[in-house]
């Protein structure tokens, strides 16, 4: 029987299917959790840290990327640690040394027993060009922003399952989507399950997705190649490698404007007027704590937003 080892962010997914695991994303279970925990600061880390410590979800095995895009995750990952299940601490380079992250995944791939199916990366990296159809077919109005959002922020895990993976892929129908008031959303992914389809029902067109799209452009058919690849992962790099990233992907989009989240109690709300300093757009900060749908106030402030790019 398959074994599912549970990531906290992104790990790539190529290795751990390569080693016979499956993969799964906690974070993907949150926003329709209705979950709140005890001790907290990031709601995020704080819910999983629960979940697994609590065996509400059955896993073999954690991955913990305590050095990259999340730095709460160092110690809610100890802590699940100390609860008994297998934990490894992975850790991207801050420079984007190809030779550190390619130590890094052997020693990942000894914590999960070594390759076993060297196809599945080459398998993977075929998902990821359908992928990357969805994200193109998303900014050119072909397909809504909550569905490819939906689709993209899977890639993390790939839904633990490629053939399942490539079914829902294939069924995503196309429609003509109104594109009018371009925005891009950066930072983490909202924690309101609702989010993409709220701002569409506001007359705001998500044609970017900061984090997903990095789930979708980064492959390799071996450690050598992963690492080479996943070593220019933005959110593990500095902040002005990320953002001359984002300068590019804005343009290519015709953006009209920037969505910012930040999650309280997490560090990348520190960023936000670095952003605000170097990305030469219209910019709308928010801030979620809690899980479940966009509260009203959030919905007003994205309503105040749309008529800023409509009058600008």
């Amino acid at each position: 029987m398959q074994k599912k080892t549970a990531i906290t962010a992104l790990v790539p997914p190529e290795l751990i299917f390569a080693c016979n695991s499956e993969p799964f994303d906690v974070n993907n279970v949150i926003p329709g959790s209705k979950k709140y925990p005890r001790n907290k600061l990031c709601a995020w880390t704080a819910i999983w840290q629960e979940m697994l410590s609590k065996r509400e979800i059955d896993i073999d095995s954690l991955i913990v990327v305590a050095g990259g895009d999340c730095h709460n995750a160092l110690v809610d990952g100890q802590k699940v640690a100390m609860s008994g299940i297998p934990t490894h601490f992975f850790f991207y380079p801050f420079d984007g040394d190809p030779d550190y992250l390619e130590s890094q995944l052997y020693k990942l791939s000894d914590f999960l027993g070594n390759v076993g199916s060297p196809e599945k990366p080459g398998q993977i990296r075929e998902l990821k060009k359908l992928g990357q159809k969805i994200d193109k077919k998303r900014a050119d109005g072909k397909i809504s922003a909550g569905d490819a959002f939906r689709i993209m922020i899977s890639f993390s895990d790939l839904m633990g399952n490629l053939d399942k993976f490539k079914e829902v892929i294939s069924s995503t129908k196309e429609r003509k989507i109104d594109l009018k008031n371009r925005v891009a959303l950066i930072g983490v992914p909202p924690i309101f399950h609702d989010f993409h389809d709220v701002a569409r029902a506001l007359g705001l067109a998500v044609v970017f997705d900061e984090l997903p799209f990095e789930f979708i452009r980064h492959s390799g058919n071996d450690i050598p190649g992963i690492a080479r690849d996943y070593c220019n992962y933005t959110f593990a790099r500095p902040l002005d490698f990320r953002i001359k990233f984002l300068q590019e992907e804005l343009e290519k989009r015709k953006v009209d404007g920037i969505i910012h989240y930040t999650q309280f109690a997490c560090h990348h709300m520190l960023e936000d007027e670095i952003m605000r300093s170097n990305l030469d757009y219209p910019m709308l900060t928010i801030q979620g704590d809690l899980p479940g749908n966009t509260p009203e106030q959030i919905k007003l402030r994205l309503e105040a937003f749309r008529e800023l790019l409509e009058r600008s």
